[in-house]
């Protein structure tokens, strides 16, 4: 028998990090799944099993920066494709995709990223006869795309145009443009610790961060790093972990957290002493609260419902916290995928969704309670414009603005009225995969 020109595909390392990455990416942009639905629970990926914690690394970094980069990337290929991109083969566009944001981004060989993008194509059946287009391709991409992202860098082409036009018009141009620059880098891993923060980020080669948050640039799966198994921390952006710090002085008092899951603000305020009771219309989610909360030894009451149809007594919060579902625009920078499945059509009924829950949040609190309402959304009608609302409403609520020193001095985070809006371009550093914030809107009020 004549020598195979190939190896047998699942013998080649490397190749079936890249063929999950490919059949992940075509479900985020062809059939509109998020990327944690296909990379945790029942709707995993059945592939990931079989992965080592280094194939499964690689595979996730190569999806999220295409995801980052995904407008950039359109534009090189338009410029290196005389007809555009193969629309009768998917796994030829995948391959294409992912064979340049190695080239261009990723600590991988020019000549291995061609190669495995190769045997990707040739590996199925609709996208085999483009193997010479994709081999040609990422050889030419190779010789010069750098030169043509460098041309394109100042564009915001990694964002859907209604998104940075929105961002434009609502923060100005430099300031969306510098938003958008800071979503172009992989995010480093923030922890909420529950003491010695200066300790364990020596331990975990990190920094403390103003806020408190230790900041780390450690990769890998997080149940190894130290103090994981012992319930010394929790994954939580700086910015998220902002909101549940202005109730103040709560040891002791009954805080309702609503739409909790998976649950790091609810941590927070059990740890800080609170009596907690934690609501989440999703049992799967809400076990995932249920297992952290056991992990960092601490207790909540936890109540699997919609918390807009809950029943519960009537004043009988001292505070609430209301952390909305949204439109999720301010954690691109974490999860890339939302730039792409979000359109502009889903603001107005998630923001009616908010409203709910702000009126249902003033009926179960009680006379002086403090209500904390919070969004990780960078769109107005999600945060300002919804508290604006609740407040001329005549619901008995006044704002209590937040001083600069509540959040470490950081002034820039601190809205005229009082309120937090923290931006993705927010907290520079040196090393810009150290730098940025979540983008978070939240207001504290108290009810009269």
């Amino acid at each position: 028998m004549p020598p195979q020109r190939f190896a047998v595909a699942s013998e080649v390392p490397g190749l079936a990090a890249r063929r999950i990455a490919a059949d992940i990416l075509d479900g985020v942009l062809h059939r509109h799944r998020t990327l944690d639905d296909q990379l945790e629970g029942a709707g995993a990926h059945p592939g990931l099993k079989a992965l080592s914690d280094r194939d499964r690394a690689l595979m996730r970094r190569l999806v999220a920066t295409i995801l980052r980069r995904l407008g950039t990337l359109g534009h090189l290929l338009s410029r290196l494709l005389d007809r555009g991109v193969p629309t009768d083969a998917p796994r030829a566009q995948s391959a294409l995709l992912i064979g340049a944001a190695q080239i261009l981004w990723m600590d991988v060989p020019d000549h291995a990223a061609v190669d495995l993008s190769v045997r990707l194509v040739q590996s199925d059946r609709r996208a085999a006869r483009y193997a010479g287009l994709v081999n040609a391709v990422l050889r030419r991409c190779a010789r010069e795309g750098t030169a043509i992202v460098e041309d394109v860098k100042s564009q915001a082409l990694d964002l859907p145009p209604w998104l940075f036009a929105r961002w434009t018009a609502h923060y100005g141009e430099s300031t969306a443009r510098a938003m958008a620059a800071a979503l172009s880098h992989e995010p480093s891993l923030d922890l909420t610790l529950k003491s010695d923060a200066s300790q364990w980020a020596t331990r975990l080669h990190g920094e403390v961060l103003p806020t408190g948050t230790v900041r780390t640039l450690l990769h890998g799966s997080v149940t190894m790093l130290p103090g994981f198994s012992e319930g010394q921390w929790w994954v939580q952006d700086a910015a998220a972990a902002l909101p549940a710090r202005l109730f103040g002085d709560i040891g002791g008092k009954k805080i309702a957290d609503l739409c909790a899951a998976p649950g790091g603000k609810t941590a927070q305020l059990a740890y800080a002493g609170a009596r907690v009771t934690a609501v989440d219309r999703s049992p799967a989610r809400m076990t995932r609260l249920r297992d952290n909360l056991a992990r960092l030894s601490l207790e909540a009451e936890t109540v699997v419902a919609d918390a807009v149809e809950w029943q519960a007594p009537a004043e009988s919060f001292d505070g609430i916290l209301v952390d909305a579902p949204c439109t999720s625009t301010g954690t691109i920078r974490r999860h890339p995928d939302v730039a792409w499945l979000r359109q502009e059509t889903d603001i107005a009924p998630l923001s009616a969704l908010q409203k709910r829950l702000l009126q249902k949040a003033v009926a179960l609190l009680r006379p002086g309670g403090t209500l904390v309402y919070c969004t990780c959304s960078l769109e107005p009608e999600e945060g300002e414009a919804a508290i604006s609302a609740l407040l001329a409403a005549g619901t008995g609520l006044r704002r209590a603005p937040v001083a600069t020193a509540e959040v470490a001095g950081l002034a820039e985070i601190v809205t005229p009225d009082g309120d937090l809006r923290t931006l993705p371009c927010h907290l520079p550093h040196t090393d810009p995969r150290l730098a940025g914030l979540d983008g978070f809107y939240a207001a504290r009020l108290v009810k009269a």
